[in-house]
């Protein structure tokens, strides 16, 4: 028996009611059990949770709702990430960059 709301609408009631994050493996008990949804559909459910806006991903796998959390908590610093950007040494070709010798 589906319910008619989504799986990630039940989510946004189901972590409405609490009052703190949600540990992903709990969330996803409730609204399986709500929506009426197999195993099967869980990696859909964590995708629908990872693209919705209204929710945001915690350390420890834990979900909460955007509107709760302050901007730090919620978005990556990307000037924090380093590149691991795969230069070929000198001497060696890139092998990304292929030029066909005939059309020069």
């Amino acid at each position: 028996m589906a319910s008619a709301k989504s799986m990630t609408d039940i989510a946004y009631d189901v972590i409405s009611k609490k009052k703190r994050a949600v540990q992903f493996g709990k969330l996803w008990e409730e609204v399986s059990k709500l929506y009426g949804a197999s195993n099967e559909k869980v990696a859909q459910f964590y995708s629908d949770l990872t693209f919705d806006s209204r929710f945001t991903s915690l350390k420890d796998n834990k979900w909460d709702l955007i509107e709760r959390r302050k901007f730090a908590e919620s978005h990556v610093d990307l000037s924090q990430i380093e590149l691991d950007e795969d230069e070929p040494e000198e001497g060696e070709e890139d092998p990304d960059i292929t030029i066909d010798s005939d059309e020069y």
